[in-house]
């Protein structure tokens, strides 16, 4: 009787399979991961396929990390090109990336190959960084669960200190094996207590958001709501528009006065926002995926760099997909630090907002 192919060789040929369409991968290591799978099955991963974000990702301190645990690296995934002035896009082996929806449409980034190799199947979960939404828009557009960590809860090599480290997993219970075993320290997270106090956010105060990217994320708001998962709480969340102080501390200018003034006042509307309830949601972008040529005028990074300046630890849960078949993310922000906790509402929300294709 002819045995199954083992799960690394299984993703393997998934990847030669999808890969030469898709554009995920940058590299792929057939000969490597097979020789490294035996031994890893002995361990607590078990030999679990993942994929590591750009040619550096297998250095990562979270690669490092799964490795040890018995993961097997099958490959590199694309990110943005040289040369480009915005980073929602990446360069495969193959070619551009393209979204698994909507080929004609960018995945996002820059964690853009991460994103794809697990929506497309390739894989079940990616190593990711997030420095303005890097992990949670991919995620947001290709359909998939993506998280951020706290900043500066894993190392990063980010000296502005903007950027930490994330994952891209088929779901939140996926990316639980990721945390379990990158984050020092990790404890089982007790069930949360339902339904869950949250604070509902359209704009975070500024944002101008595409209607119907709002409705998506309403709806599935809704159905939480609906299902008992969640509870809305009236508090208000009106922040300032952080983009100016995003780019001064990513230009090296972190003691700009403006800069300061923002970040401090958002912490304070942050802070009280999240004694108010423990969950904050709102959309992962203000726009849909948008074409190969570039994002336009608005900016894809208008709902997430406000928790990149903040620290907070932030998710992207699949909401439900635009009339034109593009999906929509819904985003999960708690208290810093609450990485597990926020792991845990995320398992319950998915479980209420079941994926429904377009």
């Amino acid at each position: 009787m002819t045995s199954r192919p083992s799960a690394v060789a299984r993703a393997l040929e998934r990847i030669a399979q999808r890969d030469p369409a898709l554009g995920a991968f940058i590299e792929v290591w057939p000969e490597e991961a097979l020789a490294r799978e035996p031994g890893a099955r002995e361990l607590p991963l078990r030999g679990l396929p993942f994929a590591v974000k750009g040619r550096t990702g297998i250095r990562s301190y979270a690669a490092r990390r799964l490795i040890a645990a018995g993961g097997v690296p099958v490959g590199a995934t694309s990110v943005p090109g040289p040369g480009t002035v915005w980073q929602t896009w990446g360069q495969g082996a193959h070619g551009r990336t393209v979204n698994p929806w909507r080929a004609d449409r960018t995945p996002g980034g820059s964690s853009a190959g991460s994103a794809v190799a697990v929506a497309a199947g390739m894989v079940e979960l990616a190593t990711g960084s997030d420095g303005a939404g890097s992990v949670r828009i991919p995620a947001a557009w290709c359909g998939v669960f993506g998280l951020k960590t706290t900043n500066g809860l894993l190392p990063s090599p980010d000296a502005s200190g903007l950027a930490s480290a994330g994952v891209l997993a088929r779901s939140a219970a996926v990316a639980e094996e990721y945390v379990r075993h990158v984050l020092p320290g990790y404890g089982e997270p007790a069930a949360p207590s339902l339904p869950l106090a949250a604070v509902y956010s359209e704009d975070l105060g500024f944002a101008e958001v595409d209607p119907e990217v709002a409705g998506v994320v309403r709806a599935a708001v809704d159905r939480l709501v609906a299902a008992g998962t969640v509870r809305l709480v009236d508090a208000p969340c009106a922040l300032l528009d952080p983009g100016r102080a995003w780019q001064a501390v990513r230009g090296g200018a972190a003691g700009d006065p403006e800069a300061v003034a923002v970040r401090r006042a958002n912490d304070e509307r942050l802070e009280a926002v999240l004694t108010a309830a423990p969950l904050l949601l709102t959309p992962v972008t203000p726009n849909r995926p948008h074409g190969h040529e570039g994002p336009g005028d608005r900016y894809s990074t208008a709902l997430t760099w406000a928790f990149n300046l903040s620290g907070h630890p932030a998710a992207s849960v699949p909401a439900g997909f635009t009339g034109d078949g593009c999906p929509v993310g819904l985003q999960l922000v708690a208290a810093r630090g609450a990485d597990v906790s926020l792991l845990g509402m995320a398992r319950a929300a998915e479980s209420a907002l079941p994926t429904v294709r377009p």
